[in-house]
């Protein structure tokens, strides 16, 4: 049942709303705020479907409810009631995020309306959040040791901003897997997530696969096509192993970075693209930038929030989680049903030397599910895990 907070400091105008809503349906749950400091407590301690606020009231006025009440909830739409001299300020408040604005006296359709679809907007925030939460299992990190537990903290404060972030680590180790994390729980992840391998793409096409051609502008360009940059568009672009770019092609993405603009390739003709970028590498990018393989200004550009991803050997505590959800993946894919690995198997996989890192322990376990017992055991282990 729709939950409503009616947040006004005259009293009959408080009594009207509340009573023009609950013959409106009766299954609306309506609370009342005399004033703004007091709507702020009852957003504090309960889940609302929808305040109507006032916007001229003492001490604490809409505006100030308003921006505090999307600090604390901001999935809560807001339609705010205003006087013939607050309209202005009733504008700016949906700058600000409010859902919409009511005149006072409040048109009877017109405020109904508001209500009915502000409710179904709010409906559809919940289930969308629900969605993206199922959606990201998909690229869920698993462990918690200490060090994975520092990356998750990273990325839910960096995932709703647009900052740049550059992802180091050795080959197997799951970065990713991070730059997925970041794109889901962003306000970008209804957009494309475009992702380019840089070291698998020959030196000569990189500048046509990130930024696109025209056509003649090399002997098979027989057509104008999109680069990566604009598939991405108001989305994420995840470049990996940028280490291994070209110069020149660092030198375009420098440039669609700083001025959000790219041109492709045989064009002078710019193109305006609003994208993310998320880069990663194995390589130490600053001894590349001493050898003069990589571009310093690019690195800073890229390198504003920095994650570095731990090899497995350095976490080997997540080991036991990584197996039983290997075990129950890989169970699913082939319709069968998980193997459970006794604790001396357990054990004897987590001292190993994981060179190949996640990677080389998810076909260790998969190797085993295979050609193992029901439940595996240590002699499993020897026999089929050894290198």
């Amino acid at each position: 049942m729709p939950k409503i907070l009616v947040i006004e400091d005259e009293a009959a105008i408080r009594r009207v709303l509340v009573k023009i809503l609950s013959e409106e349906n009766e299954k609306y749950q309506l609370e009342e705020a005399e004033n703004g400091q007091k709507g702020i407590e009852s957003i504090k301690k309960n889940d609302y479907d929808l305040v109507l606020c006032d916007i001229k009231m003492p001490k604490m006025d809409g505006v100030e409810v308003l921006e505090a009440a999307r600090k604390l909830k901001p999935e809560i739409p807001f339609i705010m009631i205003s006087g013939h001299g607050d309209l202005d300020t009733a504008v700016n408040t949906m700058r600000l995020g409010a859902y919409d604005y009511i005149s006072k006296p409040p048109d009877l359709n017109r405020l109904l309306t508001t209500v009915r679809n502000a409710l179904d907007r709010k409906e559809l925030v919940v289930e969308n959040k629900i969605l993206k939460k199922k959606v990201s299992k998909k690229y869920e990190m698993i462990g918690d040791s200490p060090e994975i537990s520092n990356i998750k903290g990273i990325i839910e404060k960096v995932a709703p901003t647009d900052a740049r972030v550059l992802i180091t680590g050795a080959n197997g180790t799951g970065k990713e897997l991070v730059a997925h994390w970041i794109h889901q729980k962003s306000e970008r992840s209804n957009h494309p997530f475009i992702e380019v391998n840089c070291a698998a793409i020959p030196s000569e096409l990189i500048e046509s696969e990130l930024f696109g051609h025209v056509k003649g502008a090399f002997t098979s360009a027989i057509k104008d096509r999109a680069g990566k940059f604009e598939a991405a568009n108001k989305g994420t672009i995840f470049l990996d192993e940028i280490g291994d770019m070209s110069l020149s092609a660092q030198a375009k993405v420098l440039r669609a970075l700083q001025e959000n603009k790219i041109s492709r390739v045989g064009s002078d003709k710019d193109i305006n693209v609003d994208v993310r970028v998320v880069a990663a590498t194995n390589k130490n990018l600053q001894k590349e930038i001493e050898e003069g393989r990589f571009r310093e200004d690019l690195y800073h550009r890229l390198a504003v929030i920095l994650i570095q991803v731990p090899a497995l050997n350095e976490r080997r505590k997540d080991i036991p989680l990584l197996i039983e959800h290997f075990s129950e993946k890989i169970a699913g894919e082939q319709g069968t049903v998980p193997k459970k690995f006794s604790t001396k198997a357990v054990s004897l996989l987590k001292e190993y030397d994981w060179t190949g890192n996640i990677r080389e322990l998810r076909n260790v376990v998969e190797r085993l599910t295979i050609l193992g017992n029901d439940e595996i055991t240590e002699d499993d282990v020897k026999l089929f895990a050894s290198k």
